[in-house]
């Protein structure tokens, strides 16, 4: 997953009063925070009987929350691999582990099964499939049909390469539990992968790429060559969460890659067989959901700071306006959710993160 920092900063610039995707609440949603003082909470499963796990990605930690206990830290990952992408179904609670090289760029992946005396199995070697299938490895990203003396002035340094195919790159981000499978939005490799009882990994959708303008602002304040504007730059998806609706279709939320930490140009996807429809776009941060019905999807807009209803018909509303929220899942009629999820992430900083739970 290709970080565009520069180009990001800039087209912030550009759509800082464009933001008509991210709709507005008149009043704070009643909440209960069942948790705080968390680490980088992006990821969270409630179970039918309302318990719910939490994963600070940062810390490598996996935990347990009841209303009225603290947390209870059922995992530790070694070696500073970090800890997401948790889901339990009946019981079976599953999580995504991954390392990082001496950069901080994802390295290894794995979808592991926790056992009861907290240590873990591992279910799929999902970096291991990525290095042999590359789901995204014919897609192109970048500027398409930049001219060979155009590229040669793009700030490489900057903002990556002008153009690219899909490299091998892992960074399972979120999964979901059914009978048969388990599903998997790889961030990193920008695809929906589903997993067998046995560890078997098929690839189920690899996600659109994002298009973006280049217009003459956007390239002035990233320094991107002026033979560049008026090209579309198309961005990775990075899909970052994955659950399935009663009727059988998946949805899948998509930040947008590095762009999309600085715009609004996450989305909600719908796959159906080989079928893949965008509900909505526009989303700022889209990293979590949770699927209500065949008609109402929850969607978390991490830097829009809300949690959004999207209809079926890819109508966008307010569902609640919290600070930093990630992960998202129902229970017993009750919306789960982490929020602040990056307070104190910083070294030295004091970590703020929350589970909540909304009636709905």
């Amino acid at each position: 997953m290709r970080r565009l920092q520069t180009i990001a900063g800039a087209a912030a610039l550009t759509l800082t009063a464009g933001m008509a995707g991210v709709p507005h609440a008149d009043a704070a949603t009643p909440q209960r925070t069942l948790a705080s003082g968390l680490l980088s909470p992006l990821s969270l499963a409630v179970d039918g009987n309302g318990t719910a796990y939490v994963t600070q990605n940062f810390a490598g930690v996996l935990a347990k929350v009841r209303p009225g206990r603290s947390p209870k830290v059922l995992y530790q990952s070694k070696g500073g691999n970090e800890v997401g992408g948790v889901s339990v179904r009946d019981g079976r609670v599953i999580f995504t582990e991954t390392s990082s090289d001496a950069q901080g760029n994802p390295a290894d992946s794995w979808i592991k099964v926790l056992r009861h005396n907290g240590t873990a199995r591992t279910l799929a070697h999902v970096r291991g499939y990525e290095n042999r299938k590359n789901p995204d490895g014919k897609v192109t990203y970048g500027a398409r049909g930049i001219s060979p003396s155009c590229a040669s002035q793009w700030p490489v340094d900057k903002a990556g390469p002008a153009v690219y195919q899909g490299a091998k790159d892992s960074h399972p981000y979120a999964t979901w539990q059914t009978r048969q499978r388990t599903y998997v939005a790889d961030a990193g490799m920008n695809a929906v992968i589903s997993v067998s009882p046995r560890g078997k990994i098929h690839t189920v959708a690899v996600l659109p790429a994002v298009p973006v303008k280049i217009t003459a602002q956007l390239a002035q304040g990233a320094g991107i060559p002026a033979c560049a504007v008026g090209l579309t730059y198309y961005g990775e998806p990075v899909p970052t969460d994955v659950q399935q609706a009663p009727d059988g279709s998946l949805y899948v939320t998509t930040e947008g890659g590095g762009l999309g930490e600085m715009m609004p140009l996450g989305a909600l996807y719908r796959i159906r067989g080989k079928h893949i429809q965008m509900v909505a776009g526009g989303l700022f941060g889209a990293v979590g959901l949770a699927v209500k019905n065949n008609r109402t999807i929850f969607v978390a807009q991490l830097f829009g700071n809300e949690i959004s209803k999207v209809t079926r018909s890819g109508k966008v509303s307010t569902f609640s306006k919290v600070n930093m929220p990630a992960a998202l899942d129902r229970s017993l009629g009750h919306l789960y959710a982490t929020t602040d999820v990056l307070v104190g992430a910083q070294p030295g900083g004091t970590p703020g993160g929350k589970v909540v739970r909304f009636r709905h």
